[in-house]
C-alpha cells in the first residue's frame, strides 16, 4: 500500500477509516472500513486483496511511511487515533506493555522473593537488578524511577 493509494481509498476521521470508493458489496463508499479481531484486539482492513492493520494505514496516511513497529501511546491496541500512534522499535514497543495479568505484586517489575520485594527491569534484552526492599511502596518508587530513566517516553507504569 502506498501513501497515494491509501488516500485514494480511505478518509481518516477520529481514529477510524472510511471508504472513499466502493470496491465491493462489503466496502461501500462512506462506510467504515475494517473489522475488529476480538482475539487480537485490533482492527484490520482488507484492500487490494491484502489485509492491513488499521493503525498502519492511518500512520501511512499521516507520515507517508509504515515503520517496522507502531506503538500505541496509551497501550490500548484499538485506539488508532493518530495522536496515539508513534513509530517504535520492537524493544520500545515492549517497554510500553501493561502489567502482565499474572502479576501478583500489583506493580510492574516487582515480585516477592525470599520475603522481600525485588525490583528487576529488562534493559536491552537483559534483566537488571535494582534491589530488594521490605517496603512495597519503596520498591514501587524504585521501579518507577528505573522505568523513567531507562525506558524514557516508552515507560508504562500501569
Amino acid at each position: 500500500m502506498t501513501y497515494d493509494e491509501a488516500h485514494r481509498l480511505f478518509e481518516y476521521r477520529d481514529g477510524a477509516l472510511y471508504w472513499k470508493v466502493t470496491s465491493n458489496s462489503r466496502a461501500l463508499a462512506g462506510a467504515k472500513a475494517g473489522t475488529f479481531n476480538s482475539h487480537l484486539g485490533r482492527f484490520y482492513v482488507r484492500a487490494n486483496k491484502k489485509s492491513y492493520l488499521r493503525s498502519r494505514l492511518i500512520f501511512l496516511m499521516h507520515h507517508g511511511e509504515i515503520p517496522d513497529e507502531i506503538d500505541h501511546v496509551d497501550g490500548v491496541r484499538d485506539n488508532d487515533r493518530i495522536e496515539n500512534l508513534r513509530a517504535a522499535t520492537a524493544g520500545e514497543n515492549q517497554r510500553n506493555k501493561r502489567r502482565p495479568l499474572n502479576n501478583t505484586s500489583g506493580f510492574k517489575n516487582i515480585r516477592f522473593r525470599a520475603k522481600k520485594w525485588t525490583v528487576e527491569l529488562k534493559i536491552n534484552n537483559k534483566n537488571h537488578y535494582f534491589g530488594r526492599y521490605d517496603d512495597l511502596e519503596l520498591a514501587e518508587l524504585v521501579a518507577v524511577e528505573a522505568r523513567n530513566k531507562y525506558h524514557g517516553a516508552f515507560a508504562n507504569h500501569v
